[in-house]
């Protein structure tokens, strides 16, 4: 009985921070946005969408209370990285897509003096072309350094 008490204990702080969202054969795990300071215009957002399903499936759209919400990909020339928009992104079936720092990611822009703040929730829609629709919240986290936008 303590080993049972003790186990589920053990994994509550994991439960704690877990937030996975589905949408049909779309898993999409744990959105963050960054932190940003009061001076910050603009935050970026990463999760990771897995389509279970047999087709491919794209996301067109991510919807959230700011002036501007964008996805962006990121991409390296001449040892230069530089990020630029895309109308979608295709989630082959079977397949994992990540947006993390250096790569894809979600852009929240004009956050006009109102920084994205630790532990503060960002509610968004996901759009997807055949899918639907998805509301999640984006976890505001730090982004450790290294992974600069």
């Amino acid at each position: 009985m303590k080993t049972t008490i003790a186990l589920i204990l053990s994994l509550l702080p994991v439960a704690g921070f877990a937030h996975d969202y589905t949408l049909g054969d779309l898993k999409i795990a744990h959105p963050i946005a960054r932190e940003t300071t009061a001076t910050a215009m603009s935050s970026a957002g990463y999760l990771s969408i897995t389509n279970n399903g047999d087709t491919d499936a794209s996301l067109v759209e991510v919807r959230a209370d700011f002036p501007r919400v964008m996805i962006h990909d990121t991409k390296m020339e001449n040892d230069v990285a530089s990020m630029f928009h895309v109308d979608e992104i295709v989630i082959p079936a079977g397949e994992t897509v990540t947006f993390a720092p250096g790569g894809k990611h979600v852009m929240f822009m004009g956050l006009n003096g109102d920084p994205m703040e630790i532990g503060e929730q960002v509610p968004a829609t996901l759009v997807f072309k055949d899918a639907g629709e998805i509301d999640i919240m984006f976890n505001v986290e730090e982004i450790k350094a290294g992974h600069n936008h």
